[in-house]
């Protein structure tokens, strides 16, 4: 008899000898909830959070009895509310009505101010009266979308109205990033999250590692035994981890100013990237287990060296130039940007993770905005054969072989390797390639879709524990005030919109040709 097998969120069925006989198919929530959006009217929400809400009432994951509650200092009905999130799935998502229908009469709007605690007073008898009409356990899910000056606020209010308790159902709190904006910060954050909530009810969330190829990395590395006894220093050269992108600030411009490419992107997205690639296989895919795993990887960081900071990181910002055919301004001239800014937006950075697997291996960690292309990749260059038998007729040197994973806009695994080519006795690289829909026709899940789901189900898997936050930023603030001060201005490179990043940058990256 066929048994099921969770994996993650995905079932999949097994026949007596531990075959796969069937599909993986997205876990449906059993137990009804009642999603609270703050931030209900901001661009995070129309563009991210409500279609996937959609997406994941497309697949049939949501329970039968949910709600959603938009919350934001707006002067809204919730007519209002709910011609713009439908405008919002006309725009970002396909706008199927008959998962329109099925959404709209779960939608409500409340209005209220983050700072003032008799808002959320009335916030609480508005969802215990919504829940008793429907006999709806209280179970919550908090979704903090608003800029991260009012999170403190929403966490001591929530918990001051009553809010973070569980006497009659689940209660959690989902924090976007970036989690304090120096490690003094995220403790204080913290601090002020849990004078409420307990550790099990805070969900720190960073989407990059819901992205499927993301996820991916992990099984690329622990379900093949072709890979894993070569991912280490005894073969591997040099890891690169790229995220960049051909967009500007857009909309962000009032939060990107204040934060920059290091506080924007290195401290969660780079870090979980780094995280992947390096750490050790835990002993069993749980929560725990893999947070664990990748805890030891930020605690083996190699100290940075603010003293040489030329020698590990380079910081650019973007002048004016063209992306796609069509200019675009300096960082400085966009709306919302101080003229005389100084924050980069660009950053590449050279790390070492001090363990057994990786002494002396650098990882070159890379992002950017305005730059050529968007592009999301981990590149594992190995090291060349340590002798060539074919140095009389080839030379000495032999192209060494390497893995790229990429992540967006394209999704797929490629491996290069040396063959012969026809006729004389010369070498020619060819290519290994996988495409990750290939053979894969249903619809996937975006990856904020994923992260509310498992949000939902209470698991912890892809999401910062508290150690791994403070570890990170631990690295990172030494390198921020060091660079934060105004006499390291010409530490600063400029670069065009539409380049590969600052000049600067090719004397710490390695050959991208691997020579």
């Amino acid at each position: 008899m066929d048994t099921p097998r969770s994996s993650g969120h995905a079932v999949a069925r097994t026949d007596s000898a531990g075959a796969i006989s069937g599909t993986c198919v997205m876990e449906q929530v059993r137990e009804p909830c009642t999603i609270v959006i703050f931030g209900a009217t901001g661009d995070l929400t129309s563009r991210k959070l409500f279609p996937a809400l959609a997406d994941l009432c497309a697949h049939q994951s949501l329970p039968r009895d949910f709600l959603i509650v938009g919350a934001s200092r707006s002067s809204l009905g919730d007519a209002d509310f709910r011609e713009r999130m439908h405008q919002s799935l006309t725009e970002y998502a396909p706008d199927d009505e008959a998962i329109w229908s099925r959404v709209k009469e779960r939608l409500f709007y409340h209005q209220l101010s983050y700072d003032e605690p008799g808002n959320f007073q009335a916030l609480a008898r508005f969802l215990a009266d919504l829940e008793k009409e429907r006999s709806l356990p209280a179970n919550r899910l908090y979704y903090v979308a608003t800029p991260p000056t009012v999170y403190e606020d929403i966490a001591r209010n929530l918990g001051q109205a009553g809010l973070a308790k569980e006497d009659d159902g689940y209660s959690r709190i989902v924090i976007e990033k970036p989690f304090g904006r120096d490690l003094a910060s995220a403790r204080q954050l913290d601090a002020v999250v849990h004078e409420h909530f307990r550790e099990h009810q805070v969900f720190r969330i960073d989407h990059y590692l819901a992205k499927e190829t993301v996820q991916n990395i992990l099984l690329l590395r622990f379900a093949n035994a072709i890979f894993e006894p070569l991912w280490n220093r005894n073969y591997i050269d040099h890891v690169g981890i790229t995220a960049a992108e051909s967009i500007g600030v857009e909309h962000r411009a009032g939060f990107y100013d204040n934060a920059g490419v290091l506080r924007d992107m290195f401290q969660n997205h780079m870090m979980q990237l780094l995280s992947l690639c390096a750490m050790e296989p835990p002993c069993v895919f749980s929560a725990e287990r893999v947070r664990d795993e990748k805890t030891k990887v930020y605690r083996a960081l190699r100290p940075f060296p603010v003293d040489r900071i030329d020698e590990h990181l380079i910081l650019g910002q973007y002048s004016a130039g063209m992306v796609n055919g069509a200019k675009v301004p300096a960082y400085v001239d966009e709306p919302g940007v101080a003229p005389d800014s100084l924050t980069p937006t660009y950053a590449t950075m050279k790390v070492y993770v001090d363990n057994w697997r990786w002494q002396g291996v650098p990882f070159y960690i890379t992002s950017g905005k305005r730059l050529t292309e968007k592009r999301t990749e981990i590149v594992v260059q190995f090291k060349e054969v340590p002798v060539s038998m074919f140095r009389e007729v080839m030379g000495e040197h032999i192209t060494a072989n390497r893995l790229t994973l990429s992540i967006q806009p394209k999704e797929e695994v490629s491996m290069t390797f040396q063959t012969k080519q026809p006729g004389p006795m010369c070498l020619r690289t060819v290519n290994m390639h996988f495409d990750y829909a290939q053979g894969f026709s249903a619809p996937k899940v975006d990856a904020y879709a994923k992260v509310l789901l498992d949000c939902m189900l209470g698991d912890h898997t892809l999401f910062w524990r508290q150690d791994g936050v403070e570890l990170c930023w631990g690295f990172l603030t030494p390198i921020l005030v060091e660079c934060d001060c105004p006499d390291q201005a010409e530490k600063l490179h400029l670069y065009k919109a539409g380049s590969h990043g600052p000049q600067a940058a090719t004397k710490l990256l390695p050959d991208p040709n691997g020579e």
